[in-house]
C-alpha cells in the first residue's frame, strides 16, 4: 500500500523515497526495520519506571543439528552467521554434545537435522532423539522453535526425523517459530527461505535492533566468492583408471583429479560433490517416448533460465528415480491416466514396489504420459542432485589433488538395464582433461583422532576402503605411530584386492599395523567383514581396552548393521557384558566419537 501525503507525516520528498523502497523489501528487511526503528525510539525516548518493567524478549537462541554427512552442520554454521549479523547471542551445538538437563533453559530453539537411512536419526543426533520422545523430557512451555528438516524423497521415511522433532517439541508445550521446512537433496534454495523465515520471526518477536553495532552504524558482512555447493569448481581429470583385474565382474574407476587453483581444502573423512551428467542414451528415448524436440527451451532454475532439452534433461534434472511427489504431481498433469489410482490410500505397498528401480522412461511408458510440452514437464522434476564420494586421498600427500574410489553401478531391472548416473558417467564418458562440477562436503563426524598415538581400527569393504587410504596416507605424512588395522572385503581377492600394492607397502613399513581380508565368492561359504571382527573379537576388544577408536565406511541397509551386531557381539562376549551393557559401551564409543561411520 503506497503512502499518501495527506494521511501520513511525510513530506512530498519523502514520501516518494519511501513509495520507491517499501515495495521492494522482503519480509525480513521489513522485519528487521521495524525491530530498528522500534528500537532506535526506545534508546532516545526518556526512560521511566514502567519502560524499566517492560519485558524484554530473549535474544539468545540456540541452534542444534544432527547431521551424518555435515549438510545440516554446513547449514547451522551459515545460520549462526546471519543470527550474529543481527545482533542475536547464540550457541551452536551438535546433538550429541549438546546437554539435555539444559534444555529448559532454552527460549529460542532452532533444530537442523537430516534423516538418516530408512528414517533414523543420524548417529550424532541418536542421544538427544531418544531422551526428547522419553519420558525424561521436561516440559517447554516457554520455547518458541523451528525446524528444519533434510532428507530425499527417493526414500520412503522422507524427512522422519526433522517431523519426529517437530511434533515432539510442541508436545511438550513449545510454540513454533515458523513452520517446519522439509528439503529435498536440492534444499539450498528451501533452507535459505527457511532461515529468512526464521530471521524474521525472530525480529519480529524481539523488536530489537540488528545489524547495528555501538555507535548505530549497519554493519554489514563481508561476501567472499568461494566454490561450494551452488558454485562448483570446473576441476579437471588428471586420472582415470580400473582398479579391478581382467575376469572380474566389476568395474571400480580410481579418479585423480585437480584442484589446483580452486583453493578447495579438505580433510581424510570429507566428501566430494560430484555434478554428473545423465546417460545419454536414457535422455533420447525420454524424449522420443514423448515426442519432444531436443531443442526446445526450458527453464532450468526458479530464476528462468533457460536451456535446450536436451542440454536440461542431461544436466540439470533428474529422470532415473522416481518418488510418490513425483508421481502425485504426474497425476495433476496426466489426469485420468491410472496415477490417482496407484496413489489411492490403501496403495501404499504398491507404490512402494513400482516405484523401486523404475524411472522416468518406465512411467511414462507405463501410463502413456504424452500430450504435454517440455517446458511444463520439467517443472515437476528435481534437480539433478550431485553425489558424495568418499575422498581417497590425504592432501598432504596429494596437493591440490583429490581422488575417488567409485565403483560402476550398473544391473537389469524390469526387463531394461539400468545404470548409476553419476558411476557410469565417470566410467564411460569421463575422459581425461575433462572439466568435472564438483564441491567439497566436509564430515566432521567421520574425522582421524587428533592424537596421532591413537590407535584406529578401520572397516570398509568394497569402495568403503576409500576414506581409510586418505587417513593412512595422512598418517603416514605426519608421521603418527599410532597402531592400525584394517579390515577389508570384497568378492575375489585376484581381482578385487582393491589398492592391494599400497597396502602391501604400508605394511611393510609399519604405517599399517595389521590387516585382515574378506573375499566372499572365493570360499565356498561366503565371508565377509563382520565374520573377521568375529573370528578376532580377543585381539579387538583388546585395542578398544587401549582407546582405540572404530571406523566404518561403506552400504548402510546391511553392512554396516551387521558389522555393529558383530562389535556388540563381542563387546558382550569378551567383555562379560549383557545385551544392554554391550549397547551401552557402544552408544559411549559414538558419545565419546571413538566409534565413527560414513555409511550410506
Amino acid at each position: 500500500m503506497l503512502l499518501q501525503v495527506t494521511n501520513s507525516p511525510f513530506n512530498q520528498e519523502q514520501t516518494e523515497l519511501l513509495n520507491r523502497l517499501l515495495p521492494t523489501l522482503t519480509e525480513m528487511q521489513k522485519a528487521w526495520l521495524s525491530g530498528y526503528l522500534t528500537a532506535l525510539h526506545k534508546m532516545e525516548a526518556p526512560t521511566d519506571a514502567s519502560a524499566v518493567n517492560q519485558p524484554v524478549l530473549s535474544k539468545e537462541v540456540t541452534v542444534l543439528y544432527g547431521s551424518q554427512t555435515g549438510n545440516s552442520q554446513k547449514l547451522a554454521k551459515k545460520l549462526i552467521e546471519k543470527l550474529k549479523e543481527q545482533g542475536f547471542q547464540t550457541t551452536l551445538s551438535s546433538m550429541n554434545d549438546f546437554k539435555p538437563n539444559t534444555l529448559k533453559q532454552v527460549e529460542n530453539l532452532l533444530v537442523l537435522v537430516s534423516t538418516h537411512g530408512e528414517g533414523e536419526p543420524p548417529d550424532n543426533a541418536l542421544t538427544f532423539y531418544e531422551f526428547l520422545h522419553s519420558k525424561r523430557a521436561p516440559k517447554l512451555e516457554g520455547l518458541r522453535f523451528s525446524v528444519l528438516a533434510l532428507g530425499d524423497t527417493s526414500y520412503e521415511f522422507f524427512c522422519k526425523t526433522g517431523k519426529d522433532f517437530d511434533q515432539r517439541l510442541e508436545e511438550l508445550g513449545g510454540k513454533r517459530l515458523t513452520a517446519r521446512v522439509d528439503c529435498d537433496v536440492d534444499f539450498d534454495d528451501s533452507a535459505a527461505e527457511w532461515m529468512d523465515r526464521v530471521l524474521a520471526s525472530l525480529n519480529e518477536a524481539s523488536a530489537a535492533p540488528s545489524l547495528v553495532n555501538g555507535g548505530g552504524a549497519i554493519v554489514r558482512s563481508e561476501t567472499q566468492t568461494e566454490y561450494s555447493r551452488t558454485n562448483p569448481f570446473q576441476a579437471v581429470v588428471v586420472e582415470n583408471l580400473n582398479l579391478n583385474g581382467r575376469g572380474s565382474d566389476r568395474e571400480t574407476r580410481h579418479l585423480e583429479i585437480s584442484l589446483e587453483g580452486s583453493n578447495l581444502q579438505y580433510e581424510p573423512g570429507d566428501s566430494l560433490g560430484v555434478y554428473p551428467r545423465n546417460h545419454s542414451g536414457l535422455v533420447d528415448e525420454l524424449i522420443r517416448a514423448m515426442g519432444w524436440e531436443r531443442e526446445e527451451l526450458v527453464p532450468i532454475n526458479k530464476n528462468g533460465e533457460e536451456r535446450p532439452l536436451l542440454e536440461a534433461l542431461t544436466s540439470h534434472y533428474e529422470i532415473t528415480v522416481l518418488t510418490k511427489p513425483l508421481l502425485e504431481q504426474a497425476a495433476n498433469l496426466f489426469p485420468g491416466k491410472g496415477l490417482q489410482q496407484l496413489l489411492a490410500p490403501g496403495n501404499e505397498q504398491e507404490l512402494r514396489a513400482y516405484i523401486k528401480n523404475r524411472d522416468l522412461i518406465d512411467l511414462v511408458q507405463d501410463y502413456s504420459l504424452k500430450g504435454v510440452s517440455g517446458k511444463p514437464f520439467v517443472s515437476i522434476l528435481r534437480k539433478l542432485p550431485p553425489r558424495l564420494y568418499s575422498i581417497s586421498s590425504s592432501p598432504k600427500a596429494y596437493p591440490d589433488e583429490v581422488h575417488l574410489t567409485v565403483r560402476k553401478v550398473e544391473y537389469e531391472a524390469h526387463g531394461r538395464n539400468r545404470y548409476g548416473v553419476c558411476s557410469t558417467f565417470i566410467a564411460e564418458h569421463l575422459e581425461l582433461g575433462d572439466a568435472l562440477p564438483v564441491f567439497i562436503q566436509h564430515n566432521p563426524n567421520f574425522k582421524l583422532s587428533q592424537n596421532p598415538d591413537t590407535p584406529i581400527i578401520m572397516i570398509g569393504p568394497g569402495t568403503g576402503v576409500a576414506p581409510f587410504r586418505a587417513f593412512l596416507g595422512e598418517r603416514e605424512e605426519i608421521g603418527a605411530q599410532g597402531k592400525t588395522w584394517l579390515i577389508f572385503g570384497d568378492r575375489h581377492f585376484s581381482t578385487d584386492f582393491l589398492y592391494q600394492i599400497e597396502w602391501q607397502r604400508w605394511l611393510k613399513e609399519g604405517v599399517l599395523t595389521r590387516m585382515d581380508v574378506a573375499f566372499s565368492r572365493d570360499t565356498d561359504k561366503k565371508v565377509y567383514v563382520q565374520h573377521r571382527i568375529l573370528e578376532h573379537g580377543k585381539e579387538l576388544y583388546q585395542w578398544l581396552q587401549e582407546g582405540a577408536s572404530i571406523y566404518v565406511c561403506g552400504d548402510e541397509k546391511q553392512m554396516a548393521h551387521d558389522v555393529h551386531a558383530a562389535l556388540a557381539t563381542i563387546i558382550e562376549r569378551e567383555g562379560g557384558l549383557s545385551p544392554e551393557a554391550a549397547a551401552e559401551y557402544l552408544a559411549r564409543l559414538q558419545q565419546e566419537k571413538r566409534y565413527q561411520r560414513d555409511v550410506y
